[in-house]
Parts: C-alpha cells; sequence; structure tokens
C-alpha cells in the first residue's frame, strides 16, 4: 500500500523563505566568510539552497550526528562523521539543521562545535518543532516553525524515503 503525503509546506514557500534567510545572513556576516557546517543527510537540500543565494564567502563542512530510528527518536546521540577542529577554529560557522525537535541533537553538536573554538557560533533550521523540546535550545535563524507531525520532503526522511519531495509534507 503506497502511503499519502499531504503537503504541509510548498515548494516556492520554502524558496521564499530560503532567501529571506539568506539576506538575513548576509547582512548579519556582512565583511565575514562563514562556514556552513551541514548535518547530513537531512540539511543537505537547504544547505545547498541556502549557500546559492548567500553573497558572503561560503566554505562548506558537513557533519552526521544520528538520534532517530523510523519515525522515532532513540535518546542518544551517535556520531557516524565528524570534521577537524582546524576547519572550524577561529571561523564563523553556522550549523545548518533540517529540523530541531527535542533539542538533545544540536545541544550536543553545539557544544562539539564550541569546544573547538570558532569565532561565532549559530543555528539555521529549515524547521523547528518546538513544542517538542526536551532539552532547552533555540535556533538562530529558522525557516519555519510546525507542530509535532512527523514529515518528509525537501531533504527529510522516512527510513530513507521520500527526501527527493520538492516540499515539506506529513506522511499519512
Amino acid at each position: 500500500m503506497a502511503d499519502t503525503i499531504e503537503v504541509l509546506i510548498q515548494e516556492e514557500q520554502i524558496d521564499a523563505r530560503i532567501r529571506e534567510l539568506a539576506k538575513q545572513i548576509d547582512a548579519d556576516y556582512a565583511g565575514k566568510s562563514v562556514v556552513l557546517l551541514t548535518t547530513l543527510k537531512g540539511a543537505c537540500f537547504f544547505a545547498c539552497e541556502l549557500a546559492k543565494r548567500l553573497t558572503i564567502p561560503v566554505f562548506m563542512e558537513y557533519i552526521q550526528a544520528a538520534s532517530y530510528e523510523g519515525k522515532s527518536s532513540t535518546g542518544t546521540l551517535t556520531m557516524k562523521l565528524d570534521i577537524p577542529a582546524d576547519a572550524i577554529t577561529g571561523k564563523h560557522v553556522i550549523i545548518i539543521e533540517d529540523v530541531i525537535d527535542t533539542g538533545r541533537t544540536l545541544s550536543a553538536v553545539k557544544e562539539l562545535i564550541r569546544s573547538r573554538s570558532p569565532a561565532s557560533l549559530a543555528v539555521c533550521s529549515l524547521l523547528d518543532k518546538h513544542e517538542c523540546r526536551v532539552v532547552p535550545f533555540e535556533g538562530d535563524y529558522i525557516g519555519f516553525s510546525i507542530g509535532n507531525d512527523f514529515v518528509v520532503g525537501y531533504g527529510l526522511d522516512w527510513d530513507q524515503k521520500y527526501r527527493n519531495l520538492p516540499y515539506i509534507g506529513i506522511v499519512r
């Protein structure tokens, strides 16, 4: 039986919001370069689209931290891919995330990156599920605030399916 996916955020809305975020980041980092530290795999689509719209110099780095299996958080952070400290020490770093939900993963990632002495550190997330927080965490740049629905598309997946959808949708 095929899954039914209800569109939550249209592709055009995502594109417009990414353009707004890029303008805000360009203004905040005027005259500086930034390292976009993208969390794999979910944030790749968002990071690439954001990077294309930034006018400041951008360097791309990647990490992979996992805390989900299927639709559920395991509560345990596993670093599957890390970067050397010299890639971010003394640099302006923006962690690019697909969705902030419990806050556990990003809190741990942010502390790890902070320990490597970046010049500055911010978080930019396409989505924010604020009602899901179990640890206090706030992003610096947020695309959309959404409810507690499990969403797919635009890089977000359900067991590796649906990443390629050009919109954000809810699996029904």
